[in-house]
């Protein structure tokens, strides 16, 4: 095999792992600028839920971490020996099921606990609602991360 076809077959092993990686960081942005902004709102109204309000952006922070979790994996299994069309194209997928799964759950976390936080400033009540929407978000980048996982295998 030549090193024109390692390094092809490489080249989408390594895009699965920058997808992996910057997709999720930019879902786990997103929602900790959205919520954030929502908190910083509604700290202005009520400042002794700030912490309790605070559960959105850890919740965003964990999708980075799925991102950073596939990315190991995945850059581990790429070597200029016998790596494959057929793994390069699967870690891709990979990635892509990962990242672009964070993407879209930072994007629900961020504006159900933009929204979520406000709420619960006038109403008490809304907090439990609150946090069964954001684990219901979550659980959209736990299933690319599940999928991901089983892909890089």
């Amino acid at each position: 095999m030549s090193t024109t076809d390692v390094t092809t077959q490489a080249f989408f092993g390594f895009m699965g792992v920058s997808s992996a990686l910057v997709f999720a960081n930019l879902g786990a942005a997103y929602g900790t600028a959205k919520s954030g902004v929502g908190i910083s709102s509604m700290g202005v109204i009520k400042p002794e839920l700030i912490m309790k309000s605070i559960i959105p952006v850890v919740m965003a922070g964990v999708l980075g971490i799925y991102g950073l979790i596939v990315a190991v994996i995945l850059v581990q299994k790429i070597n200029d020996n016998d790596y494959s069309f057929y793994d390069g194209y699967k870690h891709l997928a990979s990635g892509l099921c990962c990242g672009l799964s964070s993407l879209a759950a930072g994007m629900a976390i961020g504006i159900v606990g933009d929204a979520g936080v406000r709420a619960n400033a006038q109403q008490d009540k809304i907090f439990v609602g609150m946090i069964l929407i954001l684990i219901f978000a979550e659980a959209l980048g736990l299933y690319g991360l599940i999928i991901a996982l089983i892909l890089s295998q």
